[in-house]
């Protein structure tokens, strides 16, 4: 099969697409794009915006990548922090509020007009591959103002390399993944089509039942999406007849950015005979670990290259099946996170501390527990994401939410997830069937959708925001 980039409205062979984007690269040169310098691209997902990518790369630039929904304030503050000499958008993003700004169209158009260079293989991106900070992408900003993440080209390729080689990714495959290509996982699986040089489908990820039937379409092999999409895809199988055959194609149903409930990968057992394949990493850290079709356990076994180890609070490692805090040792490390000034701020290559609680097993595979958020409630400390774990085991899926409560330290609101509409009485006492007194809730909410943020997790600011603005509670 020749390799081929699908889009609702195009169809293209991969090598056009590459010729197009050398001819993108010469544009930018006419623009003043020269090794090194530092352009931002904003835009939603589209064959053009694959096309910008690889052109950008093939220039030499630097790639500053932001979500295309970022509003103009964090846009036009990227642009200043990083220096951007040109900012790319699409219509539907928008751009900062000073300095060059250039449309995906434009470039496009520009480039149709020139004959271009020849191709005899695969894009040429060593120039990118060796800038310091050939990529910049960004933390969600959970926790702050979300900071720079600077990357080079080569450590990020010579990881999705390992990672394409760990899953068994063929030239053969349709990747399929309904994910926000600004982001690190989203961009992995446009890049491993690239070097795998197999097939892509670009669908609209916010439109799981448009998706479902481009994956009918193009004979999708391997889908990538968040447990929250799949959780969507699950329930329009189950109102739709006839759903089911437009993943027939499907070999691997793979599951990235957030934790991922046993309830849905139990639906897919029963649905396709296959299961969910977990995967854990960041953007600083790379790609870490995967479930594969022949080891589908927890988040799977590190790629090749990877260090990953289990410590206590003392910073000693822990044995087999004990629970602590995650630390990876990452050949793919990002550089290190921007300064004030737009500078990088040199990260030590060494094992690193994730704040992710989890544990292997004797196999070597990879359990990620939840985040190291402790909180304190009636002399206690608790970590709510272990708790969540429990619920999910137990078949509720729900996000624990701690308020501060001056008499206990900490007040729980659990919010639980279900389309069915049970109410909250059945929903307490299952919870509370489950938990010791000291972790049981103050308050339940049953919501039919948990919000979710850009990457497809379910949103914690959103419900802490709605924790607060809760009436008066349960005493517990």
């Amino acid at each position: 099969m020749t390799a081929t980039v699908f889009a609702p409205d195009s169809a293209q062979p991969l090598a056009e697409l590459e010729r197009t984007a050398a001819r993108v690269a010469e544009v930018l040169a006419g623009l003043g794009v020269r090794p090194g310098i530092r352009v931002l691209f904003k835009a939603d997902n589209s064959a053009g915006w694959v096309t910008v990518l690889l052109g950008l790369a093939r220039a030499g630039a630097s790639i500053v990548l932001l979500d295309h929904q970022d509003k103009a304030e964090e846009t036009t503050r990227v642009h200043r922090l990083t220096g951007a000499a040109l900012s790319i958008v699409d219509d539907d993003a928008v751009p900062p509020a000073e300095g060059r700004t250039v449309y995906v169209y434009q470039l496009l158009a520009a480039a149709a007009a020139r004959t271009g260079p020849a191709l005899d293989g695969p894009l040429d991106l060593d120039v990118w591959r060796a800038l310091p900070d050939g990529l910049i992408m960004w933390s969600s900003g959970s926790t702050g103002t979300p900071k720079g993440i600077v990357k080079t080209g080569a450590r990020f390729l010579d990881n999705l390399r390992r990672n394409a080689e760990h899953m068994g990714h063929r030239r053969d495959d349709v990747l399929l993944p309904l994910l926000p290509f600004s982001h690190q996982y989203g961009l992995s699986m446009v890049l491993i089509a690239w070097l795998v040089r197999c097939s892509l489908v670009i669908a609209p990820y916010r439109r799981p039942d448009r998706a479902l039937r481009m994956a009918g379409q193009t004979g999708a092999t391997v889908l990538d999406a968040t447990p929250a999409t799949y959780r969507t895809l699950a329930n329009l199988v189950d109102r739709r007849p006839g759903a089911p055959a437009d993943l027939r194609t499907v070999r691997l149903f793979c599951s990235g950015a957030a934790p991922l409930d046993p309830t849905v990968t139990a639906r897919y057992l029963a649905l396709f005979g296959k299961p969910l394949l977990d995967s854990y990493g960041s953007t600083e850290l790379g790609n870490v670990a995967f479930a594969t079709a022949d080891n589908p356990v927890a988040t799977g076994q590190p790629v090749d290259g990877m260090g990953v180890r289990i410590v206590g609070d003392d910073g000693e490692p822990l044995g087999a099946g004990e629970i602590g805090e995650i630390e990876v040792d990452s050949p793919d490390l990002m550089e290190g996170y921007l300064d004030a000034d737009g500078q990088v701020d040199p990260a030590p290559r060494t094992w690193r501390r994730t704040g992710d609680l989890g544990r292997l097993d004797e196999h070597g595979n990879l359990e990620v527990a939840g985040r190291k958020l402790a909180v304190r409630r009636f002399g206690y400390t608790l970590y709510p994401e272990l708790i969540e774990a429990r619920l999910a085991t137990a078949g509720c899926s729900t996000k624990v939410i701690a308020t501060p409560d001056e008499r206990r330290g900490s007040s729980l609101t659990f919010f639980v997830e279900d389309e069915t509409g049970a109410d909250v009485a059945r929903w307490r006492e299952q919870i509370c069937a489950v938990l010791p007194a000291y972790e049981q809730p103050n308050r339940v909410v049953v919501l039919d959708r948990l919000p979710l943020n850009r990457n497809g997790k379910p949103d914690r600011a959103a419900l802490e925001r709605a924790a607060l603005q809760l009436p008066a509670e349960v005493p517990a």
